[in-house]
């Protein structure tokens, strides 16, 4: 992986474990700044999200701040120049799901573009 891809997927990861951090996730402005404006997201229930919908349940104070994510095999790929994949097992209080997203570079810094989640035992 050269040196150019490598900073992109690292830029990527860092996107992400912020996006999981309950004291970013429960500032909307905050959430906003890592979501692309084209976002969606397919969750491990199935249910479609926008980034205007994940606000909702990011800013309720619904997650727990007592027990952030647990983030394991966390890796990456750039697909094509300013377009990066992520995949990783996340264990959310016993839940545990794979998860995947592609971001993309902007002229605002690399957002996520879209993200899916996939129940596992």
């Amino acid at each position: 992986m050269t040196d150019e891809n490598q900073r992109a997927v690292q830029e990527a990861i860092q996107g992400e474990l912020r996006l999981l951090d309950p004291e970013v996730r429960a500032c909307p402005d905050r959430v906003l700044t890592l979501l692309d404006p084209e976002f969606t997201e397919i969750g491990a229930s199935g249910r479609r999200w926008n980034a205007e919908s994940i606000l909702t349940v990011t800013s309720s104070g619904s997650i727990s701040r007592q027990c952030p994510v647990k983030v394991s095999e966390m890796s990456g790929t750039v697909l094509a120049p300013g377009i990066v994949h992520l995949t990783y097992l996340a264990d959310n209080q016993g839940r545990r799901a794979w998860r995947s997203s592609l971001w993309r570079l902007t002229d605002r810094g690399w957002r996520m573009y879209f993200h899916q989640g996939t129940l596992t035992h």
